[in-house]
């Protein structure tokens, strides 16, 4: 079995024990472990069998196949598996074993299966966009447009440092993790990307740190039960070194002193509203990296949070502050038929083609209503009104339908158009975008220099004695420097005037001689 978590290498094909995303419908996704064992589960003789309203799909199955795969449902006797479990119930009870043939008909191998006449599924490898969509909800979900958009402002990439406050569900932390893995890490020196959560809320921290166990993301995912509020994010008193922060938190503002690279005093965090901090020591540490600019994200669904969050930000030095809402809207694309005898389904629309299918439409109602107006002759024979009928529909339509020949010619001017492929492809989007999730609010806190890293870049990059730089000089300045350049421009030509014997300036030659 692969040591590498599925989230991040998949592999080919479906293995025994590998997670597994089955695709029930669009927005029905399951998540399953696929069992490998061939005997008995749960009274099936098939082994472990999914059971939907598409049908039956024994794991064996499932397994051996490529990623994105279309299963075809299978024949599972459903009916039999409880007769058996009360044989095996029956000779538990028996202590002569009268029915130890029952019980081995219940413990049997795995038989061949059969495929079902319709019903199919599809198996999907595990991503953070699709599991987002199948875990079970322990808080509100950040979906797929709100964190893809929050890694790409937060500068997530392969090798850094994230701290997370609000574990919830899992879905930003499966996304993080895909952003910042670089590999494994070998040893406590051996530093790779790696993510840092943190979660308040007990019972979610022991079922998060199950899941990180089960998808193999042990050495890049640590999930640590603690109030941020309180405790700050330091882990086991030693610095995450972060250069990118996502806090998911009901009063953000509250972790915000313990994301400094100083300790805030007593009186900036009283003129705030907050408590000063109980950190005892007297060397403070930082959880963010010292030599580079932090990025950090908050996730609130309320203004009040925000207008909360962004006061504190700006009195701990956090700079280019801004709110984001991100708003979802999707764009289904689908094939337009336009056609009086287009069934009524999906895409379809039951309106007159073009004009000529339009006249027609009206001549057939009008010679029936006509028809309905002039009363029957009882002498006429079966003979006379069939003729009057042909007569009627000359043009081959019955019954008021259009030709279907004709309509379908339109759709591809051509008579061997596929059913599929017929009519016009056009795209809408939603008729209404998605309820609020949050407000997202970014900001950097800047890198804080030395003095020694400031006089080396002083060296580097000396600052006042600029010289033929735009903005270096004043205005009355430059123009006494064009006058300066144009005098001595002058006085050249003058004096090679007079050392060719001229004795007169040289003049400019018009581009007409």
């Amino acid at each position: 079995m692969s040591t590498t978590s599925p989230f991040l290498d998949p592999g080919p094909l479906t293995t025994p024990g590998a997670l597994a995303l089955i695709l029930l419908s669009r927005d029905n996704v399951l998540p399953v472990y696929l069992n490998g064992d061939p005997s008995t589960v749960d009274g099936y003789s098939e082994g472990a069998v999914i059971n939907t309203r598409f049908g039956s799909f024994p794991h064996s199955t499932l397994i051996g196949q490529s990623w994105g795969s279309q299963i075809r449902a299978s024949i599972v006797d459903t009916g039999s598996r409880g007769r058996k479990r009360k044989l095996a119930n029956v000779a538990d009870e028996d202590a002569t074993g009268n029915d130890t043939e029952a019980v081995a008909s219940s413990t049997s191998n795995t038989k061949d299966v059969k495929t079902a006449a319709s019903g199919f599924i599809h198996i999907l490898p595990p991503t953070p966009e699709v599991w987002t969509s199948s875990l079970p909800h322990r808080t509100q979900v950040v979906y797929t447009p709100d964190y893809s958009y929050i890694l790409h402002r937060i500068r997530a990439r392969p090798g850094t440092q994230i701290i997370e406050a609000g574990s919830g569900s899992g879905s930003f932390t499966h996304a993080a993790v895909r952003a910042v893995y670089n590999g494994y890490p070998k040893g406590s020196e051996d530093k790779k990307g790696k993510v840092w959560s943190f979660e308040f809320n007990h019972d979610r921290f022991l079922k998060m740190r199950e899941e990180v166990k089960d998808h193999l993301l042990d050495g890049i995912v640590q999930v640590t039960n603690r109030d941020v509020y309180k405790d700050g994010f330091l882990v086991n008193d030693e610095s995450p070194e972060a250069e990118c922060i996502f806090l998911d938190v009901p009063a953000p503002w509250q972790a915000l002193p313990h994301l400094s690279r100083r300790k805030p005093t007593s009186a900036l965090l009283a003129g705030s509203g907050l408590e000063p901090l109980t950190e005892t020591s007297s060397e403070w540490k930082s959880p963010l990296r010292a030599d580079r600019a932090v990025h950090i994200c908050t996730f609130s669904p309320c203004i009040e949070q925000v207008t909360k969050t962004v006061d504190i930000m700006r009195r701990l030095g956090w700079m280019d502050i801004e709110m984001v809402e991100v708003a979802q809207r999707k764009i289904n694309v689908l094939r337009e038929k336009i056609g009086l005898n287009m069934p009524v389904e999906r895409g379809s629309n039951q309106s007159p083609r073009n004009v000529d299918e339009a006249i027609t439409r009206l001549k057939q109602i009008d010679d029936r209503f006509k028809s309905h107006r002039v009363k029957p002759d009882t002498d006429l024979n079966m003979e006379d009104i069939d003729a009057e009928k042909g007569h009627n529909g000359q043009n081959g339509s019955s019954n008021g339908d259009v030709d279907v020949t004709d309509n379908k010619a339109g759709f591809d001017d051509a008579p061997t158009a596929k059913p599929w492929a017929a009519g016009r492809l056009v795209h809408r989007t939603e008729a209404e975008i998605k309820t609020h999730t949050s407000y997202l609010v970014f900001a950097v806190l800047p890198q804080e220099w030395t003095e020694e890293q400031e006089k080396a870049a002083l060296a580097q990059w000396p600052c006042g004695k600029e010289s033929k730089v735009i903005g270096s000089l004043d205005k009355e300045t430059r123009k006494k420097e064009k006058r300066d350049l144009h005098h001595e421009n002058k006085q050249k030509k003058i004096a090679a005037s007079k050392a060719s014997g001229s004795g007169a300036p040289i003049t400019k030659k018009s581009k007409t001689e």
